[in-house]
């Protein structure tokens, strides 16, 4: 797939960008910035749901590792930040293997030296929306045995996949790849039942991100929860973001109230 659309491009938001600024992060430009802010300023609960979203990954990864997942796909990793998938995973067992995908310049070029010295950890410049690119890697096909369980990371990703290439079909392939006591970890926004505050400001995000590279895809819980087919889910299922840490007993009430999306975990049997 042809991911020339995708090399570095200052003059125009990046979606990758845009989640590094909200995660407070350092590797985005001015015009990454200024999207970041006028979002802020019109829907100020978005940049707080980045932040819940990257708490759902940590504890996604911590859950997996303590039930003694050592491999780790994860596909749209980012921009690297505090708490990457490796780090948390090697607390765990220091021979965790991590392979990250992304197809963004500065993603992956960052993600490219922090892991230059780690050899159980690598990413590679790769489109999810194209399976055999990712799952035939040569890398991935290094570091990771897919005949063992397997953590499968699809978090904050989907949102900016398209109708017409049917993520639906895209998770279920990855999906089949995975053998008993893998897991699946995905998040997806949504505008459900949003109260008229949240709905305004969801809203306003879909619009701003007109001027991004990427365009957002709001989904319903029907489809996010059929993207699960074929696992069982890890409670508490598929729930809105501030509802699946562990830790949510701290949120306070501006955090519980970021509920424009959904977050679950399943386990294949």
């Amino acid at each position: 797939m042809d991911n020339s659309a995708h090399e570095l491009n200052v003059d125009r938001p990046n979606s990758a960008r845009l989640y590094d600024v909200f995660l407070g992060g350092s590797h985005n430009t001015a015009t990454d910035r200024e999207l970041a802010e006028r979002i802020r300023s019109s829907a100020p609960r978005w940049s707080l749901g980045a932040q819940l979203n990257r708490s759902f990954l940590r504890c996604a990864v911590q859950y997996m590792a303590s039930a003694g997942i050592d491999q780790f796909l994860d596909l749209g990793s980012g921009i690297p930040t505090v708490g990457n998938v490796h780090e948390i995973a090697e607390q765990h067992n220091s021979g965790a293997r991590v392979v990250y995908v992304d197809y963004e310049t500065i993603a992956y070029n960052t993600s490219r030296a922090e892991l230059a010295d780690n050899p159980n950890v690598t990413v590679i410049k790769a489109d999810l929306r194209d399976p055999d690119s990712v799952l035939n890697h040569p890398e991935t096909v290094e570091l990771l045995d897919f005949s063992r369980p397997v953590g499968l990371l699809i978090v904050g990703v989907l949102l900016f996949i398209g109708p017409r290439d049917k993520p639906g079909e895209l998770v279920a392939t990855y999906r089949s790849q995975l053998t008993s006591g893998s897991y699946l970890a995905l998040s997806q926004a949504s505008d459900d039942d949003l109260p008229p505050d949240l709905q305004t400001e969801i809203d306003q995000v879909v619009a701003s991100y007109e001027h991004a590279d990427e365009q957002l895809v709001l989904r319903s819980y029907d489809e996010v929860a059929g993207w699960f087919s074929g696992t069982e889910l890890v409670e508490p299922g598929i729930v809105h973001y501030p509802d699946w840490s562990p830790g949510q007993q701290a949120l306070d009430e501006h955090q519980r109230s970021c509920r424009y999306g959904y977050v679950g975990v399943g386990r294949v049997p």
